[in-house]
């Protein structure tokens, strides 16, 4: 099943449009009169200004846009979006092409160019074959403004030219219905708007849509290099609604919501669902651009209904009526080559043909659905920023998503991250923050949940958390509610990263009562958000962390997650959510055989990791991904994890080219051994000094104790005061002076270079190399992304068609 949620233009609005929606954002509320000088809310309730397209235009775009934004908290998500004429805007905000802001200011200078025009009129024409109007067209000086079903297309021009033109009309057995407008939209008269408009279009940088829209020009989907000129071309061309609800149904779409107010367009859509839908046009397959604009002819139909809406650039209020609530999307059809064309290289072998649509069916729907997503494939969160925002915008824009790596950063870094990536890709969606397990629940970890409230962050990566924590609780279930059905809801989703099965349930479990209690006492949740939490899991989407890099139990997949599986399933029986948990695979995953086998165990979803740390994108130095590349499947080692040094915890990392492993162990081995630094002998001690810090102990205390006075003075203490500890203490400044140095490639320092991966890399190496992706250059985390599960799709398909073949 696959929806398009679709936004009127002008001749929908009506006096008291947006109650209920204006409200619910007042931030964007303000920020929009700012902009406009004028307040919104109180625009839509008056009649006189609702007759002016200058004031029309911003005002029905705010509440189709914050229309749709409400729509998206309470579930959902499209696979195509549309507008008609001015409602294509709110469809552009929608797919994250540009920010509310630029919108609107885009919308009011588009109110004020069209509203300055006047001179003509416009008509309805019911029951004519568009060919056979065409005909009747020629030389008369009107156009085709609006073909909006088989069954009404809207002419324009001249008043003069419309009476002699509707006269000749229903004399060849049509019908006319005059639109109470003065201004010919959408025709040849608009040019001079349109010329006019050009300027400001081409000073706003546009995104790559994250869902298709629909161009009115075209009748196919938009692509950010064209946007500007199809826009402009919008004002004075046709809106070819029709074509474009044929080539959605071409698509495979089935279902149409109209988002904003009034029903008009899904009146349309009905009306056009009775006809017959002719073959796609050769053209269809290309690539959009302004070059390919030119209006399609329809077959001809003769049917005429009394009851067909109309719907024009125009101010004449629509009658509005509640349009049914339509099913939920099943997943988001974005072209396999979205993102920068630039990016794509000649040199990579194309996926075998037809795999890009298996791809698009591997995995959970709903989870692609929920997260926005045209493959069910994620990127995981690499600390210290190398799940880079470059990283995360990149996968946006492609239509996929990536997890920030907001691990061992500091609160000013990880919201200039945030920001960097809201700006990258237009809306605050597309993109996920990783969330570390804090051992003290008043520290860093509750400052990160209060900073992803304040920045209104819809996903996070829950890593290394040995048990559900109270911070982690109020992230989830902030903004939770029962919806109009009294089912419970939460706006924000949490995936869960996790290797052992008691901890796994106690995320697929709703939250303990104690801290609900706690936290409601706390001010920090409302009674109705733990009401709605009581009745949902911690995460509806636990992923389950095979060998993999980073923090590691070392499990092999086979094992984890038929367990995982089956613990699951045991949850959704004991709960009986309405929504069910899913089960993801992260952990291994460098070669679409693997991806393959993911998804054979259970997945309904997958997440990478090593793979995207040897890309352009990834936040890490030259040095590092020449190192990664150069990677074989054995090439790996397990070495003591930094931040849990003293508890034995371990992380996989690269061994070859580099002694860091080695070192590390030994360490740790130390550190076991002895109860002080004054303990270790003379030629050890030197070695230490000389060789893995290349400065003395008392030159990193000195530092450490620094850092400890300004951030941990209780640690500092603790250490001064303990032998041990402190011996501890210098030991791991080691392990982040180690990440340091291969972040920044030092010169003549690799052999001390941390770099965690798994054998995923050395895997990926392999495979690369039959696909033209030998240089790391090459290896764009869109592009890994669709070359694995398209590969992945292709393996299952190969490989269980000869199955078959081989038992027959």
């Amino acid at each position: 099943m696959s929806v398009v949620w679709v936004f009127p233009g002008q001749g929908s609005h009506r006096r008291g449009m947006g109650t209920g929606v204006l409200d619910r954002y007042p931030d964007l509320c303000a920020r929009a009169e700012e902009i406009l000088g004028y307040s919104v809310e109180e625009l839509c309730g008056d009649t006189r200004r609702l007759r002016d397209t200058r004031y029309v235009q911003p005002a029905l775009y705010t509440v189709d846009a914050l229309s749709y934004l409400a729509r998206r908290e309470d579930g959902g998500r499209p696979d195509y979006l549309a507008g008609h004429s001015l409602g294509e805007y709110a469809a552009l905000f929608a797919a994250g092409c540009f920010d509310f802001e630029t919108g609107l200011r885009l919308v009011r200078r588009r109110g004020e160019l069209m509203g300055e025009a006047s001179g003509g009129t416009m008509t309805a024409v019911l029951g004519m074959p568009r060919e056979r109007l065409e005909e009747l067209l020629g030389g008369t000086g009107v156009d085709v403004a609006n073909d909006n079903s088989p069954e009404q297309v809207v002419i324009a021009g001249p008043k003069d030219a419309i009476g002699a033109a509707g006269k000749a009309i229903q004399e060849a057995g049509g019908k006319c219905v005059a639109l109470n407008v003065r201004t010919a939209f959408h025709s040849r008269y608009m040019k001079d708007a349109a010329d006019a408009f050009a300027g400001e279009l081409e000073s706003v940088a546009y995104g790559e849509p994250q869902i298709p829209v629909i161009s009115n020009v075209t009748a196919r989907p938009h692509v950010a290099g064209a946007m500007a000129e199809t826009l402009r071309r919008q004002i004075d061309s046709p809106v070819r609604w029709l074509d474009g609800l044929r080539y959605l149904i071409r698509q495979g779409v089935d279902e149409l919501e109209e988002i904003g107010p009034g029903d008009v367009l899904t009146k349309l859509w009905d009306v056009t669902r009775k006809y017959p839908v002719p073959a796609a046009p050769a053209a269809e397959t290309e690539p959009d651009s302004a070059e390919h604009a030119s209006p399609a002819v329809a077959p001809a139909e003769t049917s005429v209904s009394a009851q067909t809406p109309v719907l024009a650039e125009t101010p004449v209020l629509a009658q509005r009526s509640v349009p049914a609530q339509t099913p939920v999307p099943a997943q988001r059809s974005v072209p396999a080559q979205a993102g920068p064309a630039s990016t794509r290289t000649p040199a990579v072998v194309p996926a075998s043909a037809g795999s890009e649509d298996l791809a698009a069916s591997l995995g959970s729907h709903e989870f692609r659905e929920d997260y926005g997503l045209r493959h069910a494939y994620l990127t995981g969160s690499m600390f210290k920023g190398i799940a880079s925002t470059d990283l995360v915008i990149r996968m946006g824009k492609a239509g996929l998503m990536g997890f920030f790596g907001a691990g061992g950063l500091t609160l000013p870094e990880i919201e200039a991250a945030i920001e960097t990536i809201r700006r990258g890709l237009g809306t605050g969606e597309g993109f996920g923050m990783n969330l570390l397990y804090g051992f003290d629940e008043d520290g860093l970890e509750r400052d990160t949940v209060e900073l992803y409230l304040r920045h209104d962050v819809r996903y996070v990566e829950a890593a290394a958390y040995p048990h559900v924590t109270a911070p982690l609780v109020r992230y989830r279930f902030t903004g939770a509610h029962r919806d109009a059905s009294g089912r419970p809801v939460a706006v924000r989703h949490v995936l869960a990263k996790v290797s052992r099965p008691e901890v796994a349930a106690a995320f697929m479990r709703p939250p303990p009562e104690p801290v609900l209690r706690r936290l409601v006492a706390q001010g920090a949740l409302t009674e109705e958000e733990a009401e709605a939490a009581s009745a949902l899991p911690v995460s509806e989407d636990v992923c389950v962390e095979a060998d993999s890099a980073g923090h590691t139990d070392g499990r092999s997949p086979y094992a984890l997650m038929p367990a995982m599986v089956a613990l699951r399933d045991g949850e959704n029986a004991r709960h009986g959510y309405a929504k069910p948990i899913r089960v993801g695979a992260s952990g291994g995953l460098g070669a679409p055989e693997a991806v393959a086998a993911a998804f054979v165990l259970g997945a309904d979803f997958v997440v990478t990791g090593s793979v995207n740390q040897c890309s352009p994108e990834a936040g890490t130095s030259d040095d590092v991904k020449d190192m990664l590349a150069g990677l074989d499947v054995q090439d790996t080692a397990y070495a003591p994890a930094g931040d849990m040094f003293e508890l034995g915890a371990r992380v996989q990392v690269a061994r070859k080219g580099t002694l860091f492993p080695a070192r590390a162990n030994k360490l740790y081995q130390l550190y076991r051994q002895h109860g002080a630094l004054a303990e270790l002998d003379d030629k050890t001690a030197r070695t230490i000094q000389d060789k893995y810090f290349r400065r003395s102990f008392a030159e990193v205390w000195d530092e450490t104790a620094a850092y400890l006075a300004a951030r941990k003075p209780d640690e500092l203490t603790r250490a001064e005061a303990n032998p041990r500890h402190k011996m501890a203490l210098v030991f791991r400044w080691y392990f982040v002076h180690s990440i340091r140095l291969a972040l920044e490639g030092a010169p003549g320092r690799r052999v001390d270079y941390q770099v965690h991966c798994g054998p995923a890399m050395g895997s990926f190496n392999r495979y690369a190399e039959t696909i033209g992706l030998s240089r790391w250059q090459d290896r764009h985390v869109d592009v890994i992304a669709d070359r694995l599960m398209s590969d992945a799709a292709a393996v299952l398909d190969t490989r269980l068609r000869g199955l078959v073949r081989d038992r027959s």
